[in-house]
């Protein structure tokens, strides 16, 4: 389940198509707790997720002999549930929402209820804690083996921050030249997209309305903001063009790496794949004839995220820094301000 196949799309694109990218994520964490004593045979893992990680937590906890409790997005739709149920988790799942920030407000308030009130249970805290990136040393392995001796350019959504950032590091550390490119969401506050609001749709699981400490911002070359409409896109063009069947992110990445492979021949470029098409069967590929061409579309190239705007921009990050919570906390003291004054 967590080895993914290898699939030359062009000449110097190559797509990682991932059944649930994220086994590797939970996998690792799993392994290493236990080996650390910071978890126990017969706990119970506790996490929220929009999706894949909460499938890949529920396979790990079924191989070790855990609990697992899942407080869900209300984006996990019947099929990721049952799956969820039939490997002995138990899922809490939120109630509709169109809004990226109160979906995931209402998960963390209620991960903070369960440990109040249980003491046998472990936050795997897949946002933040560092041991997320351990398992994706062995997805780079497997990169060096196939992709040997070439300028690579790694190209996925940024979510959590481990499978971009838990690829890229193990590779730079051995010496290879690697460019690595973020494809975020409007709206999240990873890349300071927040003020934004998508009309359409929140794409689940590549963006985030709180702070994630496993982002590390310095790691990113240059980032891409994409819209639904234009993730949907690619995704129905990489089903037409390549039959694959992939989910929204793979699709915003499929999308930014033909414009970026067009302007770097030289250059291999990595798609990461993270999950299938399934979820995504109703709200976007039986849409298929709403799809934009992909040949027509191009983003917006910015230098300042002041002039970031819909419905596709790119910009050269450069691996420097960006202190989120800062400018998040900055923004809510403005705010603040604002309705004391109107007061």
């Amino acid at each position: 389940m967590k080895t993914p196949d290898l699939l030359r799309l062009t000449d110097n694109v190559v797509l990682a198509r991932f059944e649930t990218m994220k086994v590797y994520a939970a996998l690792g964490a799993v392994r290493t707790l236990l080996e650390r004593g910071t978890v126990r045979p017969g706990q119970t893992l506790v996490d929220s997720s929009s999706g894949i990680y909460a499938l890949a937590l529920a396979m790990a906890c079924h191989r070790y002999g855990l609990g697992c409790h899942i407080v869900a997005s209300t984006t996990v739709d019947a099929a990721m549930r049952a799956q969820l149920e039939i490997l002995g988790a138990t899922v809490d799942q939120m109630p509709p929402s169109d809004s990226l920030r109160l979906d995931q407000e209402r998960r963390v308030h209620r991960v903070r209820q369960l440990l109040a009130g249980r003491s046998d249970v472990h936050w795997m805290r897949q946002y933040h804690d560092g041991v997320h990136y351990a398992g994706y040393e062995e997805f780079a392995d497997l990169v060096e083996a196939a992709l040997p001796d070439t300028p690579l350019t790694v190209v996925g959504a940024v979510g959590t921050g481990a499978s971009t950032g838990g690829l890229v590091q193990p590779l730079r550390q051995r010496g290879r030249e690697v460019r690595l490119l973020g494809i975020q969401p409007f709206g999240s506050v990873t890349f300071g997209s927040e003020d934004f609001h998508d009309p359409e749709a929140i794409i689940a699981g590549i963006g985030s309305s709180i702070p994630f400490d496993n982002v590390r911002h310095d790691l990113y070359d240059a980032l891409h903001w994409v819209d639904f409409r234009h993730a949907m896109a690619g995704a129905v063009d990489l089903l037409r063009a390549h039959a694959v069947f992939a989910g929204l992110s793979t699709g915003a990445a499929h999308l930014v790496t033909a414009w970026e492979a067009a302007r770097n021949p030289d250059r291999t470029h990595l798609v990461i794949g993270a999950d299938t098409g399934h979820r995504y069967t109703e709200r976007v590929f039986s849409r298929h004839q709403e799809a934009l061409d992909p040949r027509t579309l191009k983003p917006h190239q910015i230098t300042d995220l002041a002039d970031l705007a819909l419905p596709w921009s790119s910009m050269e990050w450069n691996r420097r820094s960006y202190d989120v919570r800062t400018r998040t906390e900055h923004e809510t003291h403005e705010q603040h301000e604002k309705e004391g004054q109107a007061s």
